[in-house]
């Protein structure tokens, strides 16, 4: 029992260090004060830390839910993010209650990774102008867009400090003894931050307000701004966005660990509760996070002690030393947020779909341009209705058959799924059989017909039976003349 206490102490250490930067990280880019970021870690490990579900993956703000919670604050005003992720929360209570959880696994991995992608490259155009200390243009296309002018806009000495940063990163993150012991991203930003303190360099820093000074609790206007259909849209893309990131998190984690599997239904709900808790304070939404997780798991945690554990540590560090944030350079942040950005682009999975699988490749590009140009939700609905037509398209193979039996006339035999994707090629090839033979239809081989095809076979029997009819009365009228 001791070695398991101890080894939760420990992994619980580690996961902190990893969550400290990425959950400051995290809130900069999602343009709201450092301190909600740092609460929703807390109430991730203290709340979702505690609840059954999943006992070793770790909870948090996630890189993932950036680009969508920074334009809900842009769009509605931060004084209704957390009336916004209440509501999500409550969405994912209810989905778990039902029982729902499951079927998030059914989603297209394609889809899923074309997410992931798209999120990624708005998440680093964003970030590379807070590397250099530069405003970003609003939206993904304009942040791209914006690229072009960015050289002449950047401070030198905060590029300098972003690429020191990652350089660091990078660096450490290839010892793997080091890496194990402090974590890469805890690493490079405390060592910028103390070498930019001790230098005095004129770089933008993280802005600290105070933690009771940023929790806002979302008083009656801003609940009933619930009622608007722009806002009804975002916490349905909070909801499922952030319950697909938590459940395919957990899928990964139960495959580094031999523990127990995840309940999926009990995890989503965990998920709500702890989602609902931050919208209560104002805080951002939250998810499980497959960075943190991974690492607790490599830090030999046994139990889910070790992630409540971690939210203790985070709200000791946020309740005694807050100042400390105030040292952290922007730029070192913004270098956090690239990594982590370029770390979302599945590059090995497109490597994989591009030798066999490129239909799905296919729809991961169009997921991922989709939400590059349009949004975060409307790019994973085009994913899954493009993944969706994709796989019909492919289920529904027909094939005909024909064998001709001289007199006794033609027997077709139509096999697979008939259905109006491939009607088209059905009645192409009923078209083409010979006017004049007697022909026998066999759809005993059909394993589905849908209605249209079956009206348009139906059809097609019914007029050459008509055809039939009539060359019958043409040659009964023509006997008596001949």
């Amino acid at each position: 029992m001791r070695e398991v206490g101890q080894a939760d102490l420990c992994a619980s250490l580690v996961v902190f260090l990893v969550a400290l930067p990425l959950c400051v990280g995290v809130a900069m880019a999602s343009g709201v004060p450092a301190e909600l970021g740092l609460v929703t870690g807390i109430v991730g490990g203290l709340v979702a830390g505690v609840l059954p579900g999943s006992s070793l993956q770790v909870s948090g703000p996630a890189a993932g839910l950036t680009v969508l919670v920074f334009e809900a604050v842009r769009a509605y005003g931060p004084e209704a993010l957390g009336a916004i992720v209440l509501a999500s929360g409550l969405v994912q209570l209810g989905l778990g209650a039902l029982r729902l959880g499951r079927w998030f696994r059914a989603v297209s991995v394609a889809v899923v990774h074309g997410m992931l992608a798209g999120i990624g490259l708005v998440l680093v155009a964003g970030q590379v102008y807070a590397l250099g200390d530069a405003a970003a243009p609003p939206g993904g296309p304009g942040k791209l867009a914006g690229l072009v002018a960015l050289p002449g806009r950047v401070d030198p000495v905060a590029l300098s400090v972003g690429a020191v940063t990652m350089v660091v990163l990078l660096l450490w993150g290839r010892w793997r003894r080091g890496a194990r012991l402090v974590p890469a991203p805890l690493v490079a930003v405390a060592l910028v931050s103390a070498v930019t303190w001790v230098l005095d360099l004129e770089v933008r820093r993280v802005r600290v307000q105070g933690l009771w000074d940023v929790v806002r609790v979302p008083q009656v206007a801003d609940l009933g701004r619930l009622t608007d259909l722009g806002v009804i849209g975002t916490v349905v893309a909070f909801a499922l966005i952030a319950s697909a990131e938590s459940l395919f998190s957990a899928a990964a984690v139960d495959r580094l660990h031999h523990g127990r599997r995840t309940d999926y239904d009990r995890e989503l709900m965990a998920q709500g509760a702890g989602n609902a808790v931050c919208g209560v304070l104002g805080a951002l939404p939250m998810t499980a996070v497959i960075v943190r997780s991974a690492a607790n798991v490599r830090a030999g945690a046994r139990t889910k002690a070790s992630r409540v554990l971690h939210g203790v540590w985070l709200l000791l560090f946020t309740a005694v030393v807050p100042g400390v944030l105030g040292v952290i350079p922007v730029a070192a942040l913004a270098a956090l947020l690239v990594h982590a950005g370029c770390r979302l682009v599945p590059v090995r999975e497109v490597r994989t779909l591009w030798g066999g699988h490129r239909g799905e490749l296919l729809v991961l590009g169009v997921t991922a341009v989709a939400i590059v140009v349009g949004n975060l939700f409307e790019g994973v609905l085009v994913g899954l209705a493009l993944a969706v037509a994709k796989t019909a398209w492919e289920i529904s193979h027909v094939q005909v058959e024909t064998e001709d039996r001289g007199e006794a006339g033609i027997v077709v035999r139509v096999l697979g799924h008939a259905t109006f994707l491939r009607l088209p090629k059905l009645l192409d090839a009923l078209d083409a059989l010979p006017a004049d033979r007697e022909v026998r239809l066999e759809l005993g081989g059909l394993r589905h017909v849908d209605h249209a095809c079956a009206a348009a076979l139906e059809g097609w029997a019914t007029a050459r039976e008509r055809r039939a009819t009539g060359r019958q009365g043409e040659v009964a009228a023509g006997n008596p003349a001949s």
